[in-house]
Order: structure tokens, then sequence, then C-alpha cells
């Protein structure tokens, strides 16, 4: 998901060519953010091993769904927001969950998760996109224009109808 304008971490280390526009990668300190661009982007090559190995995974997901990242990953965040990502960590490729069934397993309310989906500064290491309504979709990069189509088209690519 899209990090809040005030939570960008630009410039980025590298950009990298999607399938649905571009994704943003950024290190600060230990810390890795990415984030999905909904339209094509100047590309940046990776010049540090660390955003390499990003990249590398990255791609390596866009050739096949399946592949598992192994980064060295620091989350941030409020313990019910890494309660969320623990368990959209854990949503199998090519299958969904509903916000609502995610709270129910934490006792909360969908608008809370779907608040910490949106908080989320590692999609597709954290497949926040497997996180759906009730009846359809729902939201994805917190509203951001084209947000929508990259939801459609990883999940797609994860085999997943909705």
């Amino acid at each position: 998901m899209r990090m809040s304008a005030n939570k960008k971490h630009q410039p980025f280390d590298a950009v990298i060519a999607a399938p649905f526009g571009a994704v943003g990668i950024a290190i600060q300190g230990v810390q890795i953010f990415i984030e999905l661009l909904p339209k094509k982007q100047a590309l940046k090559p990776a010049e540090n091993k660390t955003v390499q190995r990003v990249v590398e995974q990255i791609e390596a997901y866009f050739n096949n769904p399946r592949n598992d990242f192994n980064l060295p990953l620091i989350f941030k965040g409020t313990p019910f927001q890494q309660k969320v990502w623990q368990i959209i960590g854990g949503i199998p490729c090519g299958q969904v969950l509903t916000y609502s069934e995610i709270a129910e397993m934490l006792g909360s309310g969908p608008r809370a998760v779907a608040n910490a989906c949106g908080a989320n500064h590692l999609p597709l290491v954290v497949p926040c996109h497997r996180v759906v309504a009730k009846h359809g979709l729902g939201g994805f990069m917190r509203g951001v224009d084209g947000g929508i189509k990259i939801k459609q088209w990883l999940l797609k690519h994860e085999g997943v109808r909705i």
C-alpha cells in the first residue's frame, strides 16, 4: 500500500518497471520501504547490495507470484498493525481473507484492519492486496488513483478471481 504523503520516502534508492507502472524502493537505516506506483516512472538502478536484493526479489515475484520474499525486515508499527501484518503475511498466494475475517481474529473492526493495511510499508512482501471486502475488492493504497487497478493486477497475477 502506498504511504501517505507525509510518509513518502523519496528519493528512491531504486525504481523498477512493473506491469502496472513501477515500484520504488527506499532504504532508511535498516528500514526497507516499497511503494507501488501506478504510472511509469524514470527507472533508477540499485546502487548497493541491499537494494539490489530487494529489486531481485520483487522481479522474481513478477515472474512467478509463488516466489517467497527473503529479506531482512524490520516492521515499525503499532502492536495492532503488527498483528494485522503478521496475519496478512500468512495468507497464501492465490488466496484472500476479508477485512472482517481478520478483524474477527483480532477482536477488532474491519475499518481498523483496513487502516493497518494502509500503513503497510512493505506491499508485495506483506501482501495486503490479498485482503478484500466481503463483497468485492475493497480499497487499496488509501484510495490513490490507479491503486485498485494495481490490486486487480496483483490478484489476477496470483490466480485470484474476485
